[in-house]
């Protein structure tokens, strides 16, 4: 029998054995990576796009090294946080931690979760610096060791997180449907899994899948991104809903040469834990209340809400607004207002983020993060 690794038996919640990959990714961003600049392609770095100002406020309250030794592709800030319990797979260093751990507020939690002992360590030192940092009585973040594919092994709770995020990590899991499914079952009913990551125009073959650079890279382990689609709705998730997409250039002639024409794109999904859709069409009205969306709301690539507007959604967006955070910052089938009588129909949608870019006709179409409820709102409660 394999022997099992001191971390995960530590918590009294089963053995996960490491395999090739976990030890060969934990090398890769502890010991490969010191900074940044250590990245051999763009696979992993953000592009250059305009972050929202309360965004930008909480980044810079956080400590440089922890910021230094950051590894993710794009920003995933979802909608509506404060007082939310929020889960970050693959938090690395923390920085993304951090940020949230602001944005959901002293009555709010995030956790953290990574499987990189040096990675860990940053994080944990600043835990206390933050806290003071921030002006909390007690820290409202903290970081477990362990997979983003054993969430049980390593203690999370079912039924515990009202959001997960994700940062460019789902792709180095040898085991994508295990994250998946073990997402579903730490979500609470109406919950989000709110995630970037990098995907295939294509499967991969298999000298791609065993590059260990490549790998580490964020490129050899990309799920072709109609598996996503197919994965997501196997383990109970309601179909992705597409928000952004970036083309990704590798700019590494040795590592391209190997890739070929195969294309790589960095796209955000958001996937929620709600009933199964009816085909019956609604309307909606959103309210206006989410702090910094005033005006209006981008949801997602199909749906951008304006206050007051009445907008025509099919059944999965009705159902997932209904049944989720956003269930009290909208208005659903209006009284008096007939379909097709001033209401606005959304533009067709794609899950496809390839064919989002070709849309768009731009090679860089810019990541939407969200914002938190003011602190009056229902959200999260």
């Amino acid at each position: 029998m394999a022997e099992c690794k001191k971390e995960h038996g530590e918590c009294g919640n089963g053995c996960f054995v490491d395999s090739v990959i976990h030890v060969d990714v934990k090398d890769y961003y502890g010991k490969t990576l010191k900074k940044t600049s250590d990245l051999k392609s763009n696979a992993c770095l953000a592009p250059a796009q305009p972050i929202p100002a309360f965004v930008l406020k909480a980044l810079k309250k956080i400590h440089p090294e922890v910021t230094s030794k950051y590894y993710g592709c794009g920003l995933v800030v979802p909608e509506c946080l404060e007082g939310c319990k929020l889960l970050d797979l693959g938090s690395g260093s923390g920085r993304d931690c951090y940020m949230l751990s602001q944005l959901v507020g002293e009555k709010g939690h995030v956790t953290g979760i990574d499987m990189t002992e040096d990675q860990l360590e940053v994080a944990r030192k600043y835990v206390d610096h933050h806290t003071r940092e921030f002006g909390y009585e007690k820290p409202n973040v903290d970081f477990v060791q362990g997979y983003i594919d054993a969430l049980k092994e390593a203690g999370l709770e079912e039924n515990s997180f009202d959001i997960i995020i994700s940062n460019c990590v789902v792709n180095l899991s040898p085991d994508k449907r295990k994250v998946l499914s073990d997402a579903y079952r730490v979500l609470k009913d109406g919950g989000e899994l709110y995630f970037s990551d990098v995907y295939s125009n294509r499967k991969l073959s298999d000298e791609i899948k065993n590059h260990k650079v490549l790998w580490g890279e964020c490129l050899g382990g990309a799920l072709w991104w109609g598996d996503l689609v197919r994965l997501a709705q196997e383990v109970g998730f309601s179909p992705p809903r597409l928000v952004t997409a970036n083309v990704i250039t590798v700019d590494n002639m040795e590592l391209e040469a190997i890739l070929g024409d195969y294309q790589f794109v960095s796209a955000t999904y958001r996937l929620f834990k709600v009933p199964k859709i009816s085909n019956k069409a609604s309307l909606v009205i959103y309210n206006g209340n989410i702090a910094g969306f005033g005006e209006s709301l981008e949801f997602d690539a199909q749906y951008t809400f304006k206050v007051d507007e009445v907008v025509e959604v099919d059944g999965e967006v009705a159902s997932i607004l209904s049944h989720s955070r956003f269930a009290e910052e909208f208005t659903f089938q209006p009284p008096g207002v007939p379909a097709g009588c001033g209401v606005k129909k959304p533009k067709v949608g794609t899950v496809n983020p390839f064919e989002l870019v070709l849309q768009l006709g731009s090679a860089t179409v810019s990541s939407a993060t969200g914002g938190c409820c003011g602190a009056e709102s229902s959200c999260c409660k």
